[in-house]
C-alpha cells in the first residue's frame, strides 16, 4: 500500500470510527443509566438521514435541513420512550429485545410508507463539495474531514456535559445508585427521558452526517446498530471514554480489513474475512475482557 492511500485510508477509518462512535454512545448512555437494550436505536440513524432529506427538499437549506431534522428525531426519540421504552426498564432484557426489535420494523415500514422503497437523495452544501489537500497529493474530501471535526466537538461537548454538569452528575449517580437518587427527590423517570432523547439526537445526527456518503433507504441503519454493539462492547458498557477509543479503533480496522484483505487473499475469501474482522475482535474482547477493556460492573464514564 502507497503512503498516499495509507494516509487516506486512515483519514477514512477515523472518520468512521467516529460516526460510529455518535451512533454508539446513545446505545451504551440507554444501557449504562437505564440498562435497557434498545434495537430500534438503529431506526434513529435512518430517521436522521430522512428528515435531513425531506427537510432540505422543503426548504432548500442544508444547515436548516440539519436543524430541523435533529428536532424531529429529538421529538421522535421522546414519543418512543414515552409510549414504549419507559415500560420496559422493569422488564428483563430478552422482553427489551423483542419489544424494540418490533420498533425497529415498525421504523422500517414506517419510512416505506412515507418515501416508498426507492433512495431518498442527500445534497451536499457547496461550502463542503470538493477536496482539501492534506498533503502534497494527497486530496481529501472537504466533506468527510469537515463529519470529523464536527463529530469531535461534539465529543468534546458531551464530556463536558457528563463530566462537569450537575445534569451529568444525576447521570452517573443514576447509572450507579438509581434508588438513592430517587430518594434524594430527582425526577428519575424524567432524568431517563433526557437520556434517551439525548441518545435520540445523537443518533439521528449520525444520520445526517451520513446521509450524502451512505444511500438513505429503509434499513440503513441496522446493520451499523450491530457495529455500535460491537463498539459498546469492546469499550465497556456504560464507558463513553471506552466507546470513543474503541469505535475508533474499531473503525479503522475495518477500513484497512476492508482495503487490504482483498488485494491480500483476492476473491471472495478476502472480502468475507474483511467482513467479519470487527466481529473477530468482539469475540476476542468477550474471551479475555467480558466487560470490556473499560468497563466495569455498572457506571457511566
Amino acid at each position: 500500500m502507497s503512503w498516499p492511500l495509507l494516509i487516506e485510508q486512515t483519514f477514512n477509518g477515523v472518520q468512521f470510527g467516529l460516526v460510529l462512535f455518535l451512533l454508539a454512545v446513545g446505545v451504551t448512555l440507554v444501557f449504562g443509566v437505564m440498562n435497557t437494550v434498545n434495537l430500534a436505536h438503529g431506526s434513529l440513524l435512518m430517521m436522521g438521514g430522512y428528515l435531513l432529506g425531506e427537510a432540505q427538499a422543503r426548504t432548500g437549506s442544508w444547515l436548516l435541513g440539519v436543524a430541523l431534522a435533529l428536532i424531529g428525531v429529538g421529538v421522535i426519540g421522546y414519543l418512543v420512550e414515552m409510549v414504549v421504552v419507559r415500560r420496559l426498564y422493569a422488564r428483563n432484557h430478552l422482553e427489551q429485545v423483542l419489544a424494540t426489535f418490533g420498533l425497529l420494523l415498525c421504523f422500517n415500514e414506517t419510512v416505506v410508507w412515507f418515501w416508498g422503497r426507492e433512495p431518498v437523495l442527500v445534497s451536499l452544501p457547496p461550502m463542503l463539495r470538493g477536496h482539501i489537500q492534506l498533503m502534497s497529493g494527497i486530496p481529501y474530501p472537504t466533506y468527510r474531514l469537515a463529519v470529523s471535526v464536527i463529530v469531535l466537538g461534539v465529543a468534546v461537548s458531551l464530556w463536558f456535559l457528563i463530566a462537569r454538569t450537575r445534569i451529568g452528575m444525576l447521570i452517573r449517580a443514576g447509572a450507579e445508585r438509581r434508588e438513592l437518587v430517587e430518594a434524594l427527590g430527582v425526577n428519575i423517570g424524567l432524568l431517563y427521558t433526557v437520556v434517551f432523547s439525548l441518545g435520540a439526537v445523537l443518533a439521528g445526527l449520525s444520520g445526517i452526517l451520513l446521509g450524502p456518503l451512505l444511500t438513505v433507504q429503509p434499513g440503513m441503519g441496522d446493520p451499523l446498530l450491530i457495529l455500535a454493539l460491537a463498539v459498546v462492547i469492546v469499550g465497556g458498557a456504560g464507558s463513553i471514554g471506552g466507546t470513543f477509543v474503541a469505535a475508533i479503533g474499531l473503525g479503522i480496522a475495518d477500513t484497512f480489513a476492508r482495503t487490504l484483505l482483498p488485494l491480500a487473499m483476492g476473491g471472495g475469501a478476502g472480502r468475507s474475512l474483511a467482513a467479519m474482522a470487527v466481529y473477530l475482535l468482539m469475540a476476542l474482547t468477550l474471551v479475555f475482557r467480558p466487560t470490556g477493556i473499560f468497563g466495569r460492573a455498572g457506571g457511566t464514564g
